[in-house]
C-alpha cells in the first residue's frame, strides 16, 4: 500500500512483516530497525496469551522480556480483557472537567496497597512523567532546589528525569539539563550523608534495586540508612519503583524488603498490566499540601489524559489479579528458584560472569570480549555477548529476552509474575544450549562488528 493516508485498522491487522518494517524504517527510527535486523529480531507478533506470543508465521515464543517488565499478569489475561470490555462501550473515558470515578477508585486502591502513610496520588501516563511530577513535588514542598541521584540509576529520558539519570551517554547531547542535579555513587551512605549534610537538598531519588544498570542490588540496610539520613537533613526520599514495584521483586514494592516507607514513590510499567499506558506518584497528605495545597496551587501540576477510564480500569484489575492469584508470593518463590538455577548454570559455563536478582527481576551478566573492533562498536550499538545470546535464544529457541540499557552485557529476565517452575526449567534448558555455543560467539561478534563498521 502506498496511499498511507487511507490506512485503516483492517489494513494494519492484515499487514505483512515487511509492511511493518517499511513503516518504521521510512517514518521512524530507521537505525533501530537496522539494529533489530542485525540480531534477526524483526517479527510481526500477532497474538499473545500468558507467557506466550505468536508471530505472523505461526511460530510460538515464550516471553521473558514481558514488555520491559510491564506485563505483570501476562499477555491478555482474561480478566484484563473483560475489564477493558466492560468500560469500552458507553463509559465516559475522559472527564477532566469533573471527577473520574475510576481515577478516584484507583487512588484509593493505591493508598491501600502502598506502605505507611502514602495516601495521596497523582495519575499520569508513564514512569518518566511520574518522576517529573515527583521532583516538582519535592522542590515545591521543601523550597529547596538540589536533587541527588545515583550513578547507574535510570529514571527516564524527559528533561527532568534525564537530569537525574546516572549515565552521561544519554545526557550529553541535551545539555544543559535542569540545574542543581548531583549524582553520587550507588550503595554509598557516606557519600550520601556528605551531600545531604548541607541541609539544602530537596530530594534523594533512588531505585531500591537498579534495573537498567544490570539489576544491581545494594547492601542490606542501604535503603533504610538512606531513609534515616534523609529524615535527619530534611530531604525527601523518592523511591523509584517504576520497575521494582507491583510485585516484581517478591514484595508489592521493593522498599518493603527493608520496611522503608519513602516520602514519595513513583510507579508505572506493571501498574496497568501493560494494557494501557499509566504512571503515578504517591506521597503523604502533608507533603502534598506543602507542595500543592490551597486553591491557588491546586492547578500547578496537572495532565490532560492522566487518570482516563481505560487506564484506571486496567490498573484496578491488575492489582486485583495480583492479589487474587497470589502473584507477589509466586514472584518470590519462583524467582528464588529461577535465580538458583541460573547460578548453577553459571558454574558450568565460563561465559556467564554473574547472576543477580530478587524475585522476578533478574540480570545475567556475560563476560566481555576483548577486541579493538568490539570496543569501537559496543558503546554505540550494544554489540555484546549478551546481544548475541539474546539473538540465539530468539532465533533458535523461540525465547524473547532483552539486555540492559545501562549495562548492555546483561540480559534482563522479567517474565510475568505468574510464571511456573516448569516454564523456568524450559528457559534454563534453552539458555544452557546457547551458552554451550560460546566458542562461536567470538567469531559471530567480530562478524557483526565488521558489518556495523562498513
Amino acid at each position: 500500500m502506498e496511499n498511507y493516508e487511507d490506512l485503516t485498522i483492517d489494513d494494519v491487522l492484515n499487514a505483512s512483516k515487511k509492511d511493518v518494517e517499511t513503516w518504521h524504517k521510512s517514518f521512524g527510527n530507521s537505525d533501530f530497525v537496522t539494529f533489530l535486523k542485525l540480531v534477526n529480531a524483526v517479527r510481526k507478533y500477532e497474538r499473545s496469551s500468558g507467557l506466550n506470543v505468536w508471530d505472523s508465521e505461526g511460530k510460538e515464543y515464550t516471553d521473558f522480556f514481558a514488555g520491559v517488565a510491564s506485563l505483570a499478569v501476562g499477555h491478555n489475561h482474561p480478566r484484563m480483557v473483560e475489564a477493558i470490555e466492560k468500560v469500552l462501550p458507553e463509559t465516559a473515558k475522559l472527564t477532566q472537567s469533573s471527577l473520574s470515578s475510576f481515577g478516584g477508585a484507583l487512588k484509593a486502591k493505591l493508598a491501600a496497597v502502598t506502605p505507611g502513610d502514602l495516601t495521596t496520588s497523582f495519575l499520569c501516563h508513564s514512569g518518566a512523567e511520574a518522576v517529573e511530577g515527583a521532583i516538582k513535588l519535592a522542590r515545591a514542598a521543601t523550597g529547596r532546589k538540589k536533587l541527588v541521584s545515583t550513578e547507574g540509576g535510570y529514571h527516564g529520558k524527559t528533561m527532568g528525569a534525564l537530569s537525574i539519570t546516572g549515565k552521561e551517554y544519554y545526557q550529553i547531547p541535551f545539555r544543559p539539563l535542569i540545574p542543581e542535579c548531583y549524582i553520587i555513587p550507588y550503595n554509598d551512605l557516606k557519600e550520601l550523608e556528605k551531600i545531604l549534610s548541607g541541609s539544602d537538598v530537596a530530594a534523594f531519588i533512588v531505585e531500591p534495586i537498579q534495573g537498567e544498570a544490570g539489576v544491581i542490588i545494594p547492601d542490606d540496610g542501604y535503603l533504610k540508612g538512606a531513609s534515616e539520613l534523609c529524615k535527619k537533613y530534611g530531604t525527601l526520599l523518592i523511591a523509584d519503583e517504576v520497575q521494582t514495584g507491583i510485585g516484581r521483586t517478591g514484595r508489592m514494592f521493593a522498599c518493603e524488603w527493608e520496611d522503608v516507607t519513602p516520602d514519595v514513590m513513583t510507579m508505572a510499567k506493571s501498574l496497568s498490566g501493560g494494557m494501557v499506558p499509566i504512571g503515578a506518584f504517591i506521597t503523604t497528605r502533608k507533603i502534598w499540601q506543602q507542595a500543592f495545597g490551597g486553591l491557588k496551587k491546586s492547578l500547578q501540576h496537572t495532565t490532560t489524559l492522566g487518570g482516563n477510564t481505560l487506564a484506571c480500569a486496567a490498573a484496578i484489575e491488575t492489582l486485583n489479579i495480583i492479589k487474587d492469584e497470589n502473584l507477589v508470593a509466586n514472584a518470590e518463590q519462583v524467582g528464588g528458584y529461577f535465580i538458583d538455577q541460573l547460578k548453577t548454570l553459571a558454574d558450568s559455563y565460563g561465559i556467564i560472569k554473574e547472576v543477580r536478582g530478587k524475585g522476578l527481576l533478574i540480570g545475567v551478566e556475560f563476560v566481555k570480549m576483548r577486541s579493538k573492533i568490539v570496543q569501537q562498536t559496543t558503546e554505540d550499538t550494544f554489540t555484546t555477548v549478551a546481544s548475541l545470546i539474546a539473538s540465539d535464544l530468539l532465533n533458535n529457541h523461540n525465547v524473547i529476552t532483552g539486555f540492559k540499557l545501562n549495562n548492555p552485557n546483561t540480559i534482563r529476565l522479567v517474565p510475568p509474575l505468574s510464571i511456573s517452575r516448569e516454564e523456568v526449567d524450559a528457559f534454563i534448558s534453552a539458555l544452557s544450549k546457547s551458552c554451550a555455543k560460546n566458542k562461536s560467539y567470538t567469531r559471530a561478534l567480530f562478524s557483526t562488528a565488521k558489518n556495523l563498521l562498513r
